[in-house]
């Protein structure tokens, strides 16, 4: 089976295996966009775990004798990626594929130009915050992507006539949902 979760910057995410008894082995590898795969292990035999190349934020999140599940703690750009998880018994072998993706909430400035009228910004989000207006404007949000995957999005109020007064900015995120209002007009 596969699935799609997602996990905000610095909360944690837990992702589970086939849930199965007798258990021989279990094994997680984890392919992150960014940097090398990474591997972590448990033998029933030799009651014996491993880990190769994970960083200490990726772990059993108890015991593997008794819960295979793994737990990112705080999770970070870098986590983003594929989890599978790979559980072997008597009757064979069953996975579990996780594909992780991070969240970032975006830092939200509304201020006024020099010119007297409303600006939004949602600054580093992932993904790209979605802006809008009350009362409506015909403004263009203007997109900059950065090199870490977030983007900033950046939306001026025009609308001929109101110079300003009482513009609402309205910022919809997959982390939060915020409204802002402004008077530029004094």
């Amino acid at each position: 089976g596969n699935s799609r979760m997602s996990a905000q910057l610095g909360h944690s995410a837990v992702m589970t295996c086939p849930n199965k008894t007798d258990i021989a082995m279990v094994t997680w590898k984890i392919s992150p966009k960014s940097g090398g795969p990474c591997t972590l292990g448990y033998r029933a035999d030799q009651n014996k775990t491993d880990r190769t190349n994970c960083s200490d934020s990726v772990n059993w999140k108890s015991r593997p004798d008794h819960d295979h599940t793994l737990e990112i703690q705080q999770v970070g750009m870098a986590d983003e990626g594929n989890y599978s998880c790979e559980v072997v018994n008597e009757e064979g072998n069953f996975h579990q594929m996780h594909h992780l993706t991070v969240l970032v909430p975006p830092r939200l400035a509304l201020y006024c130009d020099d010119h007297r009228n409303p600006v939004c910004e949602a600054a580093a989000g992932k993904p790209a915050a979605e802006i809008s207006w009350d009362p409506g404007s015909n403004s263009t949000p203007k997109a900059d992507s950065h090199d870490n995957g977030t983007v900033t999005v950046l939306s001026r109020f025009t609308a001929y006539g109101t110079h300003g007064k009482d513009a609402t900015c309205i910022v919809s995120h997959a982390t939060l949902k915020v409204t802002k209002s402004i008077d530029c007009s004094s």
